[in-house]
C-alpha cells in the first residue's frame, strides 16, 4: 500500500492504549471516523470516556481499518495479543497518523539510546532563536497531533522512541538523527539486534533528498551498508568541533554526552544554513529539562545533579566520568541485559548508594573498589546520605542517577525526580 494513497477519512479505527499519545490520537481522528477504544486498564481512562470503551469479546469480532497502537503496548505481552498479531499489518502509530496527514511538513526526528529529550530541546531553542517556527513535540511529552496554526515553513522537533518507531509503518522524516546506540529495552525488543534495527527505521524510510546524522559507530555503519541507505548520510566528526567545545562555557556542557549532543546540533545547524555561533549562545544560556543531568544545587562545596530520567547504565557513564569525590544514587527496576562499563581509573572517585527491588543486582553489577551502601527505598538512602556526607569537607558531588526504571516505587520518572529534589533538602539544611 503506498502511504500516498491512504487517507484517514470514513474508516474504522481501533484506538488501543488511552495515555497522551493515545488520546491526542482520538481527539484527532473521531471527527472523520468511527473510532473504537480499547485499554488493558479501565482506571486510566478519563471518567468522560469510559463509556466508550468496548469489551475484549466484542472487540475480536470487529474488523477495523487500521489499529492505533499506543508506544508502551507491547503486543507481546497485552490482553488481545493474538488478535494484534493476527491483524499486524492494521497497526499504525501515532506518527503514521501525522505523516498521513502532513506528509509535506519539515520534520527533524531525533532517537538513539540516550541524550535524546536534551538534544531536541537544544534544537529547539536553536531554531527559535532564529526565528524559525518550530514546534517539540513525540516522546519528549508533546504530542505531535495536538499541535494547531501548522504553517509550510513550520518545522517539528520529534524525539522518537523505540517505542514508537517499532509501530510506525508510514512515518517519513527529512532529517533524521540517531545520536547513538547501546542495550537497551531489551525487555520488550528481545535483543540487542530488534532494539537497534527499531531505531534505524527512520533512516531506512529516507530518500536521497534526505538527510541522516549519525554516530560513528561500526554497528550504525554496518547498517548502513547493509541497507543501502538512500539518504545523505553524515557521520558526526567531534574533532571538527574543537573551536565550539572550547567556547562552552554552562556546567550543563561539563560531560561527554552533553557534547557530544551540542556537536549534533551544530552539524544540523550547518546543514539547515543557520549561524553556528548561534547554537553556541543558545548552548551557554542552556538550563536543559528537569531531571535530565538537572543541577539543583551549586556551590562552591557540593553539587546536587538530579538524572532521575536516568534508566540505563550507558546513560550515567559520561556523568561518574566528568566529577570526582561522587556520591551516587542509583537503583530501581534493572534493565534486562544491562552492563556496567567504566574505566578503573574512575572507581575511586565513587561511593554507591544502591535501593529498590533489584538493589541486589546492581551491588553484584558495580564492581568491588566502589564501595556500597544499601536500603529498601530511597527515603532510607537519603537519610544514611545525610550523616555521611556531614562528615566530608572536601568538595563533593551528589548525583542521583539511578540507573534503572522507576516502576518498583513511583509512577515514573518525574514523579521519581520530584520526590528526590523534595527529600534532598534535608542534606541542603546543612548548606
Amino acid at each position: 500500500m503506498n502511504d500516498n494513497q491512504i487517507n484517514l477519512i470514513n474508516k474504522n479505527i481501533l484506538i488501543y492504549g488511552l495515555g497522551k499519545s493515545g488520546l491526542s490520537c482520538f481527539n484527532f481522528l473521531k471527527k472523520d471516523n468511527f473510532c473504537i477504544l480499547f485499554d488493558d486498564n479501565k482506571k486510566n481512562i478519563p471518567a468522560k470516556l469510559r463509556k466508550q470503551l468496548i469489551s475484549i469479546n466484542k472487540l475480536l469480532n470487529l474488523n477495523f481499518d487500521f489499529i492505533v497502537l499506543s508506544p508502551g503496548i507491547d503486543i507481546k505481552k497485552c490482553k488481545i495479543s493474538k488478535y494484534l498479531s493476527k491483524n499486524r499489518s492494521k497497526i499504525i502509530s501515532e506518527l503514521d497518523i501525522f505523516e498521513i496527514s502532513f506528509p509535506d511538513t519539515i520534520k527533524i526526528t531525533v532517537t538513539g539510546t540516550n541524550g535524546k529529550s536534551t538534544t531536541s530541546k537544544l534544537l529547539y531553542d536553536v531554531l527559535k532563536a532564529n526565528k524559525i517556527d518550530a514546534r517539540l513535540t513525540g516522546n519528549i511529552g508533546y504530542p505531535l497531533l495536538k499541535e494547531t496554526k501548522i504553517k509550510k515553513n513550520t518545522v517539528f522537533i520529534i524525539e522518537a522512541s523505540s517505542y514508537q518507531l517499532e509501530y510506525s509503518k508510514f512515518f517519513k522524516s527529512k532529517y533524521s538523527v540517531i545520536l547513538n546506540i547501546h542495550p537497551d529495552h531489551l525487555e520488550r525488543h528481545g535483543t540487542f539486534k530488534n532494539y537497534a534495527e527499531a531505531k534505524f527505521k527512520i533512516i531506512k524510510s529516507q530518500n536521497k533528498n534526505n538527510f541522516a546524522f549519525i554516530e560513528d559507530n561500526n554497528l550504525l555503519n554496518r547498517l548502513i551498508i547493509k541497507n543501502k541507505i538512500k539518504a545523505k548520510v553524515i557521520k558526526i566528526d567531534y574533532s571538527k568541533y574543537k573551536n565550539y567545545l572550547r567556547q562552552l562555557v554552562n556546567i550543563y556542557f561539563n560531560n561527554p554526552s552533553n557534547k557530544k549532543n551540542f556537536c549534533f546540533a551544530l552539524a544540523i545547524a550547518k546543514i539547515l544554513k543557520l549561524n553556528l555561533k548561534s547554537v553556541l549562545g543558545v548552548a551557554n544560556k542552556f538550563k536543559g529539562l528537569d531531571f535530565r543531568q538537572q543541577i539543583i544545587h551549586k556551590t562552591k562545596k557540593l553539587l546536587i545533579i538530579n538524572d532521575s530520567k536516568s534508566t540505563s547504565f550507558s546513560s550515567t557513564i559520561p556523568l561518574l566520568e566528568s566529577y570526582e569525590n561522587i556520591y551516587w544514587i542509583l537503583g530501581g527496576l534493572a534493565k534486562k541485559g544491562d552492563r556496567f562499563k567504566l574505566q578503573k581509573k574512575y572507581f575511586s572517585n565513587i561511593t554507591s548508594y544502591i535501593y529498590g527491588r533489584d538493589r541486589n543486582f546492581f551491588i553484584k553489577s558495580l564492581p568491588k573498589e566502589i564501595p556500597k551502601y544499601s536500603a529498601s527505598t530511597l527515603t532510607n538512602i537519603l537519610k544514611n546520605l545525610k550523616n555521611k556526607i556531614k562528615k566530608d569537607k572536601n568538595k563533593k558531588v551528589i548525583l542521583f542517577s539511578p540507573s534503572a526504571a522507576s516502576f518498583d516505587q513511583f509512577k515514573n520518572f518525574e514523579e521519581r525526580g520530584r520526590f528526590f529534589n523534595k527529600n534532598i533538602k534535608i542534606i541542603l539544611k546543612n548548606y
